[in-house]
């Protein structure tokens, strides 16, 4: 049985469904600003449905939006009925949406770059707008479709990382380009746009974060523990080793600090042992006392 918790419908007409459709229709503009502004003239193919739609556009001049819905419609109604109710109306209207702003912004705007003879820019800016748009997209508990379902039906019968199968899906239409248009130009750029577009999406969902998480081994455990809630008022946990030569306990401290703090304790530890071992990561997101609460972050989406 397929888990939908995730697809639950918001009340009609309430404050969080026009929060969602409006972070729908916002994202599905910014994405069409995006695709229409910067990538399709440039002939860009940043992977996806609208990269076949581009494609298709310079080859044989069809519409990118009403080329991407063609697609978008058996492709969902497919993966109803192969993954189950994963793809709900907000999708439906997301993927509807950006097909109607990028050929309506088209028709307007024409087929000319914004920044003419830059495709580099070009690059980098159709990649930030297609990923803020994307990223409201998700906010909204929506998806865009398009070669994300193509990936899950693939999980589904493989069991391989979805995305390690969105990379593959995605590089083989950059790649199609090439074929299609006989220039490497366009594959090589079109692979920045898909990095900024990731990178933007992740930031833009996640923030950014300069928080470090430390694995601290020590003899001296109780001595840096002091240090880090008297000092630097941190709190971690304990967390029971062993030794891999020796088979020794060990007890291994975790805690997280931002970067002014990081430097602090690195002083503290080495006063206190100079033998002890540091492992510093960086912190991708922190949720929990001290920083930004998980209630917060899911009253946020």
């Amino acid at each position: 049985m397929v888990d939908t918790s995730f697809f639950q419908k918001e009340k009609l007409f309430s404050f969080k469904w026009f929060k969602s459709y409006a972070l729908i229709a916002v994202g599905a503009f910014l994405i069409a600003v995006g695709y229409v502004l910067f990538i399709s003239p440039d002939k860009i193919v940043p992977g996806g449905i609208y990269g076949v739609a581009i494609m298709l556009h310079h080859l044989l001049g069809t519409p990118i939006g009403l080329t991407a819905l063609a697609f978008n419609i058996p492709l969902t109604l497919l993966g109803i009925k192969l993954l189950g109710p994963r793809f709900g109306a907000k999708t439906v209207v997301a993927f509807i949406l950006t097909s109607v702003f990028v050929d309506s912004l088209s028709y307007f705007h024409g087929s000319m770059p914004l920044v003419p003879g830059e495709t580099l820019v070009s690059c980098i800016f159709g990649g930030l707008f297609v990923g803020i748009g994307v990223a409201f997209t998700f906010k909204a508990k929506a998806t865009s479709g398009g070669t994300d379902v193509i990936a899950m039906i693939i999980q589904k019968y493989t069991r391989l990382p979805l995305g390690q199968i969105m990379m593959m899906v995605d590089s083989s239409i950059v790649l199609l380009s090439y074929l299609a248009f006989g220039d490497w130009r366009i594959p090589l750029f079109s692979w920045i746009t898909i990095f900024v577009l990731t990178r933007v999406v992740d930031t833009a969902m996640h923030g950014f974060s300069y928080d470090k998480t430390l694995f601290i081994i020590s003899d001296r455990h109780e001595a840096i523990r002091d240090s880090i809630i008297g000092e630097l008022k941190r709190g971690g946990t304990f967390l029971h080793g062993e030794g891999m030569y020796k088979h020794d306990s060990k007890q291994i401290i975790f805690t997280v600090v931002n970067p002014r703090e990081l430097y602090m304790l690195e002083e503290y530890v080495h006063r206190i042992d100079p033998e002890a071992f540091i492992a510093v990561l960086d912190a991708y997101e922190i949720l929990g006392k001290g920083f930004k609460s998980l209630s917060e972050k899911v009253e946020d989406k």
